[in-house]
C-alpha cells in the first residue's frame, strides 16, 4: 500500500520587516453576504500587524451610513450559493427568510453585527474612509456616517494613502 505524502507548504518571504506591510480592502457592495469578507480579512491582516484600510465606496456606504449599517440584508436572488431554486429566490419574504437565517447563523458563530465588527476593526487600528463622490452621490454629510471613520476622500488621495499595499475589490 503506498501513502500520499502531503507536498511542503509554501509561505511567502515578506523579509525580516513586516511592519511596512499594507493591505486595503475597498467596499462597493452594501449587502450582508458582502460586508463580511473584507470585516474578516482586516480583522485577520490586523491580528498579524499589518496597516488595514477599508475604502467604502457606491453602495459599500450602506456599511457605514448609520441609517442602514444595522440592517444590512442578503438576497437570494441571482446567487447560486444559496441553494435555492431560482424561481423561488424572487418570490415575497424570500430575501427576510434569507437574511435572518444569515444573521442567525452569524450570531450562532459569535460573528459581530456589522456596527459592532467596525467597532472592532476601529478599536484595533484599521483606518476607515468614505468614498468622497459616493458622499456627494448619495447626499450624505459626516454625521450620517460611522463616528469611527478616519475621514472622507477621493480617490487620489486613497490612492496616495496605500501606495505599496495589497489591494482587494469586495
Amino acid at each position: 500500500m503506498t501513502t500520499m505524502e502531503t507536498a511542503p507548504s509554501i509561505v511567502p518571504d515578506f523579509g525580516d520587516e513586516d511592519s511596512d506591510r499594507k493591505i486595503a480592502f475597498v467596499c462597493s457592495k452594501g449587502s450582508l453576504d458582502m460586508a463580511y469578507p473584507a470585516l474578516v480579512m482586516a480583522s485577520g491582516a490586523l491580528e498579524h500587524g499589518i496597516e488595514t484600510h477599508i475604502f467604502f465606496t457606491f453602495w459599500g456606504m450602506d456599511m457605514i451610513n448609520k441609517k442602514t449599517m444595522g440592517n444590512l440584508h442578503f438576497s437570494p436572488v441571482g446567487n447560486p450559493a444559496t441553494h435555492m431554486p431560482a424561481a423561488l429566490a424572487p418570490l415575497p419574504g424570500m430575501q427576510a427568510m434569507a437574511t435572518k437565517q444569515m444573521k442567525k447563523t452569524l450570531e450562532e458563530l459569535e460573528i459581530p453585527d456589522v456596527p459592532s465588527f467596525l467597532e472592532h476593526l476601529s478599536d484595533m487600528g484599521c483606518k476607515m474612509w468614505a468614498c468622497q463622490m459616493s458622499v456627494d452621490m448619495f447626499n450624505l454629510t459626516k454625521e450620517e456616517m460611522y463616528d469611527q471613520l478616519d475621514g472622507i476622500l477621493n480617490v487620489t488621495d486613497f490612492i496616495e494613502i496605500i501606495d505599496g499595499a495589497q489591494t482587494m475589490l469586495i
